[in-house]
């Protein structure tokens, strides 16, 4: 009993009561033919005087029983396909009316949804007040750096630009881990990849104008992915950004969509990175600031929030001869 399904156990429990049933009828008749022998004269001839309405109210009430079982499995489908909603990100509450035995179940639910979306809007606040509070100092700190430079204390100043510089590098990174970690617990996230894609590339046309560099979206616009706005925008900018700085004069940003996932495809037609370096930038553990020097890469950051949305990326040739990154996340 123990494997059945609900569907099983209830189709099982009519059967049973209808068993049940017979067989209590059965008695009942038996006795009073055994206590009242005129009984099944009385109604052998009632019987065939109204046998149509027997047949009719027979059929009636099984129409009315298969009607009220239906009604109560699909109740249960309807739950079901709203859960589904809630955890592909179509919708943040469990919406409809339900039986009296499911619908307190429903409304803690979604009470347990609501504290989820309180604490994942705290953690995200609490995350911006870590990054303005760390910041600032290190402002603070880097225009210390630059007056000792001025004041002729080289070497300290040089020192001391690196470290903060190692130190906003790890600051960024575990802050936008830690935002995407909230951000991903938080149902009913989704964000369209046309809009992200296309506000990157003017901002990013723009700053590589002199250098005639094209940026060419050919993202649909039907492709969503179940991501915060902001973790996709740091996924694609880095990306993005990592491509400009090597394109020679091209940059193609793509997507296509296969089994419940959509891949983001951004190609550029510059030298390349060889196989070996492909494969160390990506590997697992490598710190954002272990990244070879002056490559802009980012991959560390980009790697991570997928991998935290339940994505992947990874690194390969390009058709244009540079690189091609393929960013997958789920739809």
């Amino acid at each position: 009993m123990g494997s059945l399904s609900f569907r099983s156990r209830l189709l099982l429990a009519a059967m049973v009561w209808t068993v049940g049933l017979s067989v209590g009828v059965l008695v009942l008749s038996t006795y009073l033919m055994l206590h009242f022998p005129s009984w099944p004269r009385v109604m052998h001839g009632a019987a065939w005087s109204h046998t149509a309405a027997f047949v009719a109210v027979t059929l009636l009430l099984l129409l009315i029983g298969f009607i009220q079982l239906r009604g109560s499995l699909s109740s249960l489908d309807r739950l079901r396909a709203r859960l589904a909603d809630v955890h592909a990100g179509r919708d943040v509450r469990v919406t409809g009316a339900y039986p009296t035995e499911v619908q307190p179940l429903v409304d803690d639910l979604n009470m347990l949804l609501e504290h989820r979306e309180q604490m994942v809007r705290r953690a995200v606040a609490k995350a911006g007040d870590l990054a303005h509070g760390l910041k600032t100092p290190l402002a603070v700190m880097s225009h210390e750096a630059e007056r000792a430079q001025a004041e002729g204390h080289g070497a300290i100043a040089d020192t001391m630009s690196e470290q903060i510089e190692r130190m906003r590098r790890q600051i960024d990174y575990h802050l936008a881990h830690a935002r995407a970690a909230a951000s991903s617990a938080a149902p009913g996230t989704r964000s369209a990849v046309r809009e992200s894609a296309d506000g990157l590339a003017r901002t990013l046309q723009r700053l590589h104008a002199s250098r005639g560099l094209t940026l060419k979206v050919e993202v649909s616009d039907e492709h969503n992915v179940r991501v915060q706005r902001e973790d996709l925008d740091e996924m694609l900018g880095n990306l993005l950004d990592n491509a400009c700085k090597w394109a020679r004069s091209r940059v193609t940003v793509s997507s296509s969509a296969h089994e419940h996932a959509i891949t983001i495809t951004v190609d550029d037609d510059g030298p390349g990175l060889a196989a070996e370096m492909r494969n160390a930038v990506l590997q697992r553990g490598v710190r954002a600031d272990e990244a070879a020097a002056g490559s802009g890469f980012g991959l560390a950051i980009v790697r991570d929030i997928a991998a935290i949305y339940g994505g992947s990326i990874s690194l390969d040739r390009s058709p244009d001869g540079g690189v091609r990154a393929a960013l997958v996340l789920p739809d």
